[in-house]
């Protein structure tokens, strides 16, 4: 079930591609392995960076299906904190690469609004990671 996600994944971004749009960045955060509902089969690491047309990680998420990325007005590391603030998160699209991403940012979100980033599997209700970019 996991090389599924693998085998059908897009080619990801270089990190060429990555760094360019990380250079537009307004905020930046960091996905960590420790998190409190991360383990050995749903963790992300690498910088994340949040601009005004996108978000892109440099790094790495362990592959799985359906990943969608949230902006969040607090910082999440739970199932239970993405359920209890999900009404107040926006949804900023589908993560479909493992190794780097660049997800487009629809121009109706902004980002200013919220503090965390979040990748949530929707498929499984499975908290991922999360990054705090704003204080």
């Amino acid at each position: 079930m996991y090389a599924l996600p693998i085998l059908i994944a897009p080619a990801a971004p270089s990190s060429e591609q990555v760094a360019a749009s990380q250079q537009q960045a307004t905020f930046n955060g960091t996905f960590r392995r420790d998190l409190k509902e991360s383990d050995r089969l749903h963790w992300g690491e690498g910088q994340v960076s949040i601009g005004p047309d996108a978000i892109s990680l440099m790094g790495k998420l362990a592959p799985g299906p359906d990943y969608q990325l949230y902006l969040s007005p607090e910082f999440v590391e739970t199932e239970a904190d993405f359920a209890r603030l999900k009404s107040r998160m926006v949804l900023v699209g589908p993560v479909k690469t493992f190794d780097n991403f660049i997800v487009p940012l629809p121009a109706n979100i902004d980002p200013a609004r919220y503090d965390s980033v979040i990748v949530w599997c929707e498929t499984f209700g499975q908290f991922i990671t999360a990054a705090r970019y704003r204080q």
